[in-house]
């Protein structure tokens, strides 16, 4: 009797285990994936805006000027954009280490 409960209890901390890591691996493979479908959105809006500047300055419309400013906030755009996707990854990364660290000292 005593040897059946310890093996339920052994049973049910593998299972318990196993269930958090695919849950982690599943919510890092979740981070990852969003982080590359807004790379892939941001690389799709600047390629759409290089060839709209790009006709724009083939057809003479618009002055320098405004394309310079632009291309200025173009680039801070997507520092912004890149520093958010970094942190947003970091953040998993550091979930997931929380994760491990809560089961090893369960």
């Amino acid at each position: 009797m005593l040897h059946a409960f310890f093996l339920g209890r052994a049973v049910a901390e593998v299972i318990n285990d196993r269930t958090e890591r695919l849950l982690t691996d599943s919510l890092s493979w979740l981070g990852q994936f969003d982080a590359e479908q807004r790379e892939a959105l941001r690389q799709f809006t600047e390629e759409v805006m290089a060839r709209a500047q790009q006709a724009e300055a083939t057809y003479g419309s618009g002055t320098s000027s405004s394309s310079a400013n632009g291309a200025a906030s173009a680039d801070s755009s997507e520092d912004l954009q890149a520093t958010i996707d970094n942190l947003r990854a970091e953040i998993a990364q550091v979930r997931v280490a929380l994760q491990q660290y809560r089961s090893t000292t369960a």
